[in-house]
């Protein structure tokens, strides 16, 4: 839809409002924000939305768990003035998004508040362009680990109560016990407390479920270097490990843009699909690895390095490939000259997607320059060689060289 057509949309056809409301209730409103709740013969939201909007004259219903239960009736009330009842600003880490997945932007009205982090950063005096923005709310702890970044200023939205001193946790034990933690509970309204503590000793206590913690990252502690390629020893492993080097030099082959999905075949430790999610908070990934020791510690990677949300999948190629989402990017680290697993790997690529296969093995070699002859793509061979103790003094190792192809699928 154009811009032109989004500006002169007629105000009759946006049937649903999504209201942002803050800690202030009603009074924060604007008219026209008050006028559409009012407006509005259903309302959905949770029960403290509810509380700071009322008094309500529309039927009220509160978000079922899980909350997609719900969609389905509101889609059913399309053309009747609905209202739904947010925090703060709606289309930041909120219902809002969701919502526009399902009901075009045009039948949609929207009454932003100020967020979280918009709120956070008026009473610290912080940049909010210059600012990490973590969400931890329903998501896992080490999601964090990533933006953990000598001297980065850091707001993050808690699950609950419990988050801050967490959050204290996992920061001493990298190495930043020194950070500063400020703490900004129900911010905007009477209830609002402003507190602050060291990440080491942490002791702040009794935090309202409502809270939001802004962090001033310090301490000379084990951050993750923002260039792929990260050390080898970060990385848990048995030996089948892509090292760093050939990691670095796969990761630019991939071309990773935000929103893709790879499959990292034969996985190993996981490396390279972990470093294809680090590159992007969109970047997705599923690791496929045969033997079960080496998923779990895929999983144990993934977790320490920040991308927990890393799909495992144990299992072995191509038997394993079906039914899984389909990928925007293919890595094979393991296992090309296996039977079938390039033709599986290859026919399940979307159109425009990219392969890069290694290969250590003759065998693999072998199939590289098969596949190379029959597809094209590039083909190219590296050598790596380390300087290492011989005796008193230091010489040159070589390492295995590894052949590539890399493609893009027409």
């Amino acid at each position: 839809m154009s811009g032109e057509a989004l500006s002169s949309r007629p105000v009759a056809s946006c049937w649903l409002s999504i209201i942002g409301i803050g800690e202030d209730g009603r009074s924060g409103l604007a008219p026209a924000a008050a006028a559409a709740l009012d407006a509005a013969r259903v309302v959905y939201g949770g029960r403290r939305h509810f509380a700071l909007a009322g008094p309500l004259a529309a039927e009220t219903r509160p978000w079922p768990s899980p909350i997609h239960e719900a969609y389905p009736a509101i889609l059913a009330r399309r053309g009747e003035p609905t209202g739904i009842l947010a925090t703060g600003d709606p289309f930041h880490y909120g219902i809002g998004a969701e919502i526009a997945r399902l009901i075009p932007p045009a039948e949609i009205r929207t009454f932003p508040q100020p967020s979280a982090f918009s709120l956070a950063c008026a009473r610290l005096g912080w940049p909010l362009a210059e600012c990490g923005l973590v969400t931890l709310h329903g998501r896992a702890l080490a999601r964090i680990v990533p933006y953990l970044q000598p001297g980065a200023r850091l707001l993050v939205l808690s699950w609950d109560g419990s988050t801050p001193a967490a959050l204290a946790v996992l920061l001493t034990e990298r190495g930043f016990g020194a950070s500063t933690l400020t703490v900004l509970e129900a911010m905007g309204g009477p209830r609002e407390r402003i507190r602050a503590a060291r990440a080491e000793g942490f002791d702040i206590g009794a935090i309202d479920p409502l809270n939001t913690v802004a962090i001033t990252v310090a301490g000379a502690g084990r951050a993750l270097t923002l260039a792929p390629g990260l050390d080898d020893a970060l990385f848990e492993n048995d030996g089948q490990l892509t090292k760093a080097e050939i990691r670095a030099l796969t990761l630019a082959a991939l071309r990773p843009h935000p929103g893709l999905h790879l499959w990292d075949i034969g996985a190993g430790a996981g490396s390279v699909a972990i470093e294809w999610m680090l590159r992007h908070p969109s970047l997705r990934a599923t690791a496929i690895e045969a033997r079960p020791e080496r998923a779990a510690r895929i999983r144990r990677n993934a977790e320490a390095l920040g991308t927990p949300d890393l799909a495992v999948v144990t299992g072995a190629a191509p038997d394993a490939l079906v039914g899984l989402p389909e990928p925007d990017a293919i890595f094979i680290g393991g296992g090309v000259s296996e039977p079938g697993v390039l033709p599986a790997a290859l026919a399940a690529l979307k159109p425009g997607g990219r392969c890069v296969a290694n290969a250590v093995t003759l065998e693999g070699e072998a199939a590289l320059l098969t596949v190379f002859a029959a597809q094209g793509g590039s083909l190219r061979r590296f050598s790596v060689d380390r300087a290492s103790p011989v005796g008193g003094l230091h010489g040159w190792r070589p390492a295995m060289p590894v052949t590539q192809w890399a493609w893009t699928k027409p």
